[in-house]
């Protein structure tokens, strides 16, 4: 779907929205639109897609700022230029994070004149930043309102109706946990913590606690929802006509008796067991500021959800799905890069054929549902943009005179998996070869790390960087993620950067990817990716008050050596590089046989060849 702000008309249309509307309490002069939606989820549907509408930029990553008289969009770095090129004139772009951009109070207390009333919907802040945002206000003598009705909404006429797709059940052989042992877990935690009931608003939190997996989101197995679970209840609210029959046998056998209730009535639900019920609330820190309002202040735990990090830390099922998704998945990509480097001598291939082509391949596994995010196919100039996204006025054909990255991904019903390889099919330059093993260089850096259990991610952001900051080089997104398992592809609670709001410790049973890259403007850009498993290191010295942890790589698509310079790898990493590819060539090789790709088969023998 595309946007267009008509020279700023839409802009217009909600400044008379903001000053004469009975939907508002009193006249606002600033009105925030925020990309996420109720649930705060990084992609959104359709439906929710209200800050590409009013700003014209096509990602719902951001936060737009609407004034008497001007309009700003705070974006990541990442897609700072395309925010830019998308937006009219109308719009002022904010690189998000960087130290010379005011944040969105900062800059509201500097352009308002005199006392102000600013309005946002309450459903799409959560409460830490509402309550930031009314910290700084209350200096300036501004004030933060909610506003019920979005103003986005009634300006929207041809809004999507929000999705309402089946909700099917995910079978015990593949959760390897059932509802009522979560529970159980569950209640635990919050006993712990002296709280007789937790208000979850997260999908995936949801999906994983019950068993569900749903499609109301693109490439998100979630659907619309809010639950409940206190000392002696549980309470699932959802479009009750979404749920298969299947779904709702398997939610009746649980033996904690789940009451499944309108996703309408959650507000009500709340007030209504408050007014009757004297224990103390869990509410997750990623809660809207609409949900935590309900809850009396004396009453409430507003802390990270305990089901974040259960559904992190995954179980034994959960991790051989894992290995073994991710195991089927790479062998899709060595056969999609086999058969691109043969098509690319004939530049019979574009970023869009080439992606549907993959996707195909992928289709052909067992488990396979779909993507886990639209893939980032490019090539030449393209790859500079982080998260490019091609388009049929942006599609360039891949050739052998240029690099091409993927960046893809899919779930299966026993896994999530995301991967980046960026390869030249002809003669890459010097520089080209560099920039790949500066990259490589810190793949390698996080993978063989050793650290001690409990480390946050940010500790190991740097070693991704090293060899890029030797000589004055960056990127500017994270190292790494956490991953689901058949959930979404980036889970909060996990992860390897330096710029995350919140910095997890990372556990023995945790997936994540670990992603360096490096981008050079208008000419080229490299990605490696891969999907790692958190487990126990073997240390020569052994301590009786730490434990140690270490990294195991999943993903097994041999690393282009024609792009390597190996007067630039050490003795170490040469070994790593001989040994990853020996493992890909012997894990993937016997699948590819095993489906009848000898011609795949030879073209990862000579891939994985040793150095």
């Amino acid at each position: 779907m595309s946007f267009s702000t008509d020279d700023g008309l839409l802009l217009t249309k909600l400044r008379t929205l903001m000053k004469h509307s009975d939907y508002v309490p009193q006249s606002l002069n600033a009105y925030i639109v925020p990309g996420g939606d109720a649930h705060q989820n990084e992609y959104v549907a359709e439906c929710d897609k209200r800050l590409p509408f009013i700003s014209g930029f096509s990602r719902s990553i951001g936060t737009a700022v609407i004034t008497d008289t001007t309009a700003a969009l705070w974006v990541e770095s990442a897609y700072f230029m395309q925010a830019k090129e998308e937006s009219d004139a109308s719009w002022k772009v904010m690189c998000q994070g960087n130290v010379n951009t005011p944040s969105v109070a900062r800059y509201l207390c500097k352009v308002l004149k005199g006392p102000s009333v600013v309005g946002a919907d309450p459903y799409l802040v959560n409460a830490g930043c509402w309550q930031d945002l009314e910290r700084e206000f209350h200096r300036y003598g501004h004030v933060l309102i909610p506003v019920s009705t979005n103003l986005i909404d009634l300006l929207w006429e041809d809004r999507p109706r929000r999705t309402a797709n089946a909700i099917f059940p995910l079978e015990i052989k593949y959760t390897g946990r059932s509802v009522t042992e979560k529970v159980v877990e569950l209640r635990d935690k919050l006993e712990e913590e002296n709280t007789n009931m937790i208000i979850i608003t997260d999908l995936d939190e949801i999906a994983y606690l019950f068993n569900l997996r749903g499609s109301d989101i693109a490439c998100n197995p979630v659907f619309f929802s809010y639950a409940v679970v206190t000392d002696t209840e549980v309470f699932l609210f959802v479009n009750k006509s979404q749920l298969t029959r299947a779904a709702k046998t398997d939610l009746m056998l649980e033996s904690v008796n789940i009451k499944i209730l309108s996703y309408k009535m959650i507000s009500s639900f709340i007030r209504n067991k408050l007014s009757r019920f004297s224990g103390n609330v869990w509410l997750s820190t990623r809660s809207s500021h609409a949900i935590i309002r309900l809850v009396p202040k004396d009453r409430r735990l507003i802390k990270t959800s305990p089901i974040a990090k259960m559904k992190s830390v995954k179980n034994k099922t959960e991790i051989n799905g894992m290995e073994e998704s991710n195991l089927r998945d790479s062998s899709a990509l060595c056969q999609y890069l086999c058969w691109l480097e043969g098509e690319a001598k004939n530049g019979r291939q574009t970023e869009i054929s080439a992606a549907n082509y993959l996707q195909m391949l992928r289709e052909e596994q067992e488990n396979y549902i779909g993507q886990c995010f639209p893939t980032i196919s490019s090539a030449g100039p393209n790859s500079s943009i982080m998260y490019y996204l091609p388009t049929p006025e942006t599609d360039r054909k891949i050739t052998t005179e240029e690099l091409h990255m993927c960046d893809s991904g899919a779930h299966y019903k026993d896994g999530t998996t995301d991967v980046t390889r960026t390869v030249h099919f002809g003669t890459p330059s010097k520089h080209e070869q560099e920039s790949f093993t500066r990259v490589l260089k810190g793949l390698i850096a996080i993978t063989t790390c050793v650290f001690p259990e409990n480390t946050k991610g940010s500790t190991l952001d740097i070693l991704g960087r090293k060899a890029l900051w030797d000589v004055g080089l960056d990127y500017n997104h994270g190292t790494g993620h956490g991953i689901g398992m058949y959930l979404n592809v980036t889970e909060a609670s996990s992860g390897i950067s330096w710029c995350k709001d919140e910095d997890p410790v990372l556990v023995e049973g945790m997936f994540l990817t670990e992603e360096p890259g490096y981008y050079e403007e208008g000419k080229f850009g490299v990605r490696l990716e891969n999907v790692m498993r958190i487990v126990k290191a073997e240390t020569p010295q052994k301590s009786s008050k730490d434990r140690f942890l270490t990294f195991k790589t999943i993903s097994f698509i041999p690393l282009q050596r024609k792009l390597i310079e190996h007067s630039m790898m050490t003795k170490k990493e040469i070994e790593w590089l001989n040994r990853y590819h020996s493992e890909c060539r012997y894990k993937v090789g016997k699948i590819l046989l095993l489906q009848g790709y000898e011609e795949v088969y030879d073209w990862l023998l000579r891939e994985t060849e040793p150095i």
